[in-house]
């Protein structure tokens, strides 16, 4: 399983994209309505992208690794990481789920899930192996109090006031995989509405919202793209 997990999280960047062709594969509904699936699954995927930002706005941890494999400075143990030991990843499953039950697409819903989940557990063991051997005892005394997917709010709150949260951070960190995921729920809005002519008026309706949209997002993607390569926006 560890290396397993080391190579998914060598390739996790491209290889994530790639399993949301499943979308296409033809499938029962979950739901009667498909809007109530896309409120429900588009409210998941903003969950799970709130929880990564609140992650990374109080305590920062690298999770791009060095060279694409995984790496660690230090040992994160405060912040969201004082409650649960991969608050980041259990974003990253709620976005990719619930943009499965966006789709309400059972085949879709339930692979996504299953398969991200899989990854997810394989690169933590990795992750895992790889800090149990750089920290030791520091790591298995925090593994041995903060679980490694339930999360723990006893005393959460005291956490959050202990902390500044870095706003700045949170854009510079987060605004490509945002551009990403609202993309992605752009393409699935949009095929939800053109599978469903006899509900939604024809796509063509509705696609100078959609395009205007992604325009939107372009550009505000491009506008702190600049910002942050040019050095405009960075970090206090």
């Amino acid at each position: 399983m560890v290396a397993l997990g080391n190579f998914l999280f060598h390739y996790r960047n491209g290889l994530l994209p790639i399993l949301f062709l499943g979308i296409f594969i033809p499938s029962p509904p979950l739901f009667g309505n498909p809007t109530v699936a896309l409120y429900i699954g588009l409210s998941i995927s903003l969950l799970g992208q709130l929880i990564r930002c609140g992650t990374i706005g109080f305590v920062y941890i690298i999770r791009g690794g060095q060279n694409r494999r995984v790496h660690a400075e230090n040992l994160v143990t405060e912040g969201i990481f004082a409650h649960c030991r991969n608050p980041l990843y259990i974003g990253n499953i709620a976005v990719a789920s619930g943009m499965g039950l966006a789709s309400n697409s059972l085949v879709f819903f339930l692979f996504i899930t299953a398969i991200i989940i899989f990854i997810y557990e394989a690169i933590v063991r990795a992750e895992e192996n790889f800090l149990r051997n750089k920290f030791g005892a520091e790591f298995d005394q925090y593994a041995a109090r903060v679980h490694r997917w339930i999360p723990n709010f006893s005393g959460f709150s005291e956490t959050l006031k202990k902390h500044t949260f870095a706003w700045k951070r949170v854009i510079i960190k987060e605004y490509n995989s945002t551009f990403t995921g609202v993309t992605l729920g752009l393409l699935i809005i949009t095929k939800v509405i053109y599978d469903n002519p006899q509900r939604y008026a024809k796509l063509e309706a509705y696609l100078p919202v959609l395009i205007g949209s992604f325009i939107g997002l372009l550009v505000v993607y491009l506008i702190v793209r600049y910002l942050k390569k040019s050095q405009r926006l960075k970090e206090n």
